[in-house]
């Protein structure tokens, strides 16, 4: 059988729901949100037609990001308590549709699916990412795709390109420099997308862009000469891990029918 593996970006997908849910924080809008998300899960299961599907959480412990930046994500907004402290409901009607969870105290979701992900691909298989982090679009090939469940849009090679305009293995260097605000990120000071773009148009890998740095005109170039420690820690940040030992066993997620 060949393997088409769902990952499921547990905690983008719930508090994304969370957020459309009209009214206060509060015991009913997390009811809401879990019957919503229940919905849009199976709804996902229907249009992707996996063999085997896993929802990934966030471990609640800092990850490696933490220990070398410690500034990540420092002044994101945090979980409502009355929802954080609901999420084992949630992994119970998950698990109730054929959609098990996993969870590791000290590891990020993004890590666990990059590594998922890759670990698939290495066999043969597919993988889709259901997410709206554009981080996940660094492992766009032929067998990984990333889906934008609410829009209906499976962000392919082609999709990076038009919206990226760089390839998916040049998405890590873009966000080097241009950074990822939703993680506070930094990457190097007034680089945008666009101009990351094009300069990795031109220059193809941030290494090669910072090591003539002091060759590019204008304020431009001063501004990544001054900051090329930046890019090399940003760099390092959005890089997703694909290489850990998770110790699952992928028959433990085989969808159910």
């Amino acid at each position: 059988m060949k393997i088409r593996l769902l990952l499921i970006d547990a905690l983008n997908l719930i508090r994304r729901v969370y957020a459309a849910q009209p009214g206060d924080d509060g015991p009913g809008r997390v009811d809401d949100s879990l019957k919503t998300s229940v919905h849009s899960l199976q709804r996902a299961l229907r249009e992707c037609q996996p063999t085997h599907a896993i929802c990934v959480f966030d471990g609640h412990e800092p990850s490696w990001r933490h220990s070398l930046y410690p500034e990540y994500k420092a002044g994101r907004t945090p979980m409502p308590e009355v929802l954080d402290t609901s999420m084992d409901r949630f992994k119970d009607a998950f698990l109730e549709i054929s959609a098990p969870s996993v969870y590791f105290p000290n590891l990020e979701a993004d890590d666990v699916i990059a590594t998922l992900a890759v670990k698939v691909a290495a066999r043969g298989g597919t993988a889709i990412i259901l997410s709206t982090d554009r981080l996940f679009l660094q492992l766009v090939s032929d067998l990984v795709m990333v889906r934008d469940h609410f829009q209906r849009i499976d962000m392919d090679r082609t999709h990076v390109q038009e919206k990226l305009h760089v390839r998916p293995d040049q998405v890590v260097d873009l966000f080097g420099l241009a950074g990822y605000a939703t993680n506070n990120i930094p990457g190097v000071p007034t680089v945008g997308i666009k101009t990351a773009a094009r300069l990795l148009g031109d220059l193809e890998t941030l290494e090669t862009i910072l090591s003539v740095a002091h060759t590019i005109k204008g304020k431009l170039g001063e501004t990544l000469y001054r900051h090329v420690e930046d890019a090399r820690l940003s760099q390092s940040l959005v890089r997703l891990k694909d290489t850990l030992e998770l110790g699952l066993n992928l028959k433990s997620f085989r969808c159910a029918g």
